[in-house]
């Protein structure tokens, strides 16, 4: 490792004399503010008989270099892919061929040249001009090895995008996910619109938030944790069907499946409940899974998943009682539910009820077997403070969460709009609060407030856009996915 970093710091100090020669020779490459573009890579490749024999000008990272004395060849990478390019002395010049051969690898240059096909075939830019664009003072990471660090490739991902090719494709599919999502609802006649980050009250999810100061207000304020509240009060002023694609701040654990900042995706649809979200999760995933993938199955690890067949539903009680062998119909109440906990090993807190308790063994016998998009049907009251009930089963509520490979992707609800009952669920939240619970909801007023005046029947859903994006891209890790996932400093 210290000659790794010695030969970095020598080339360094090379490359750092070669910027001053230039310099000194009035050559500065960072004086350059525009180059003329006109053809890239792909273009080139996949349009050749177009391109052959005409002048183009290209630009990009000098990735590889070949001398051969008098001509040279050099790898060239630009926004689309690499693409070759030969230099020759006799084409540009002896002294500028001089100055060429000192260029670098990480260089980035202006080619300008004819488009051809060398005689073992290879589609390449016989250049007729070579402008240095800027200079790499930093050498790219050894070629053969390449970046293999992961937490180095999170940190600098910048390096990861120029040495890492499939990198950059993830990222590309990322856009075009998103831009599918916004297509699909956007095709249903929903409204996108923004809602604010920096809130008085963190509500809408079990989280707990990054708290900061308004200094003109002198006044504490929370970064969101969901964008739920803020579009039902859109909801409850007639906007009927709205969604919003928004950044939500959890000050909780980093994993594979968690970073403190992601991208929520929050729709509400006036007029209809759980069963009609299940009904738009389903379309809506399987669509933008055809249009950016080009097929309804997916390899995500060892699994192929496929979204072409219907989604399966099953109710968190008969998931306990399939993967667990425990019935919680069975169970009278609270007690009994934790002496089970205690026989099957299953840790739970002081404050936790018969509700919470058939949560846990869902997480600990069933969630990773539902592999196949599965929909996990009625969730306890205990833990959905913003959900109807179920009729004549008040015990439990009209929620879903749906489930694909092990994961949870998508969180939806038959949306409460009863405001004594909406009352009493954040009184339910606030005590749990008191005794300790910092991802209990708090007491929105404004909230309440407006449910009063009368809300709609409502069915509402979330979406982890990253979790979507790490199944469509077979990707291990949320990190994969976010171009600058949080790091703690080195």
């Amino acid at each position: 490792m210290e000659n790794i970093q010695h030969d970095e710091h020598e080339q360094f100090r090379i490359r750092r004399e070669k910027l001053e020669d230039l310099q000194s020779a009035g050559r500065d490459p960072f004086s350059h503010v525009t180059y003329d573009v006109t053809a890239h890579s792909t273009q080139i490749k996949s349009d050749f008989e177009t391109f052959e024999g005409k002048t183009v000008s290209i630009a990009g990272r000098i990735m590889a270099k070949r001398d051969m004395g008098k001509a040279s060849f050099i790898d060239v990478k630009d926004r689309d892919g690499r693409i070759q390019s030969y230099v020759a002395r006799d084409a540009i010049g002896e002294d500028e061929y001089s100055r060429f051969k000192q260029l670098d690898i990480g260089d980035i240059v202006g080619l300008l040249g004819e488009v051809f096909r060398t005689q073992k075939g290879e589609i390449s830019v016989r250049a007729s001009e070579v402008t240095l664009l800027a200079k790499s003072l930093r050498p790219l990471p050894e070629k053969f090895h390449g970046l293999k660090d992961t937490d180095l490739r999170y940190r600098q991902r910048y390096v990861d995008l120029i040495v890492n090719p499939d990198v950059k494709d993830v990222f590309i599919k990322r856009t075009q996910i998103i831009k599918a999502i916004r297509a699909f609802l956007d095709g249903r006649g929903y409204l996108e619109v923004d809602t604010p980050v920096l809130q008085t009250v963190p509500s809408g999810a079990a989280a707990r938030p990054f708290v900061t100061h308004h200094n003109t207000l002198d006044m504490q304020m929370y970064l969101r944790i969901a964008l739920e509240l803020p579009l039902k009060r859109l909801i409850i002023g007639g906007l009927e069907r709205v969604y919003e694609l928004g950044r939500n701040f959890r000050n909780e654990g980093i994993s594979t499946r968690h970073n403190p900042e992601f991208v929520m995706m929050e729709l509400y649809q006036a007029y209809t409940d759980y069963h009609g979200m299940m009904e738009l999760a389903e379309s809506l995933i399987r669509e933008v899974c055809e249009k950016v993938n080009g097929t309804a199955k997916i390899a995500y690890g060892e699994h192929e998943i496929d979204f072409g067949k219907p989604f399966e539903r099953i109710t968190m009680v008969d998931a306990v009682k399939k993967y667990a062998n425990v019935d919680f119909n069975e169970i009278k109440d609270t007690s009994a539910a934790k002496e089970i906990a205690k026989a099957r090993n299953v840790a739970f807190e002081k404050h936790h009820t018969k509700g919470d308790i058939l949560s846990l063994f869902f997480e600990e016998f069933a969630e990773k077997h539902l592999i196949q998009p599965t929909f996990l049907l009625d969730y306890p009251v205990e833990i959905s403070p913003l959900t109807k009930r179920i009729p004549g089963n008040p015990d439990f509520t009209e929620r879903f969460e749906l489930f694909i490979a092990g994961n949870e992707t998508a969180n939806a609800y038959s949306e409460l709009n009863d405001p004594i009952d909406q009352r009493a669920r954040f009184a339910h939240q606030e005590e749990l609060r008191q005794a300790g619970d910092e991802e209990a909801n708090m007491t929105d007023e404004d909230f309440l407030t407006a449910v009063e005046y009368g809300m709609p029947p409502t069915g509402g859903m979330g979406i982890g856009i990253e979790r979507l994006i790490m199944l469509l891209t077979n990707s291990p890790s949320i990190r994969d996915v976010i171009f600058f996932p949080t790091m703690k400093p080195n």
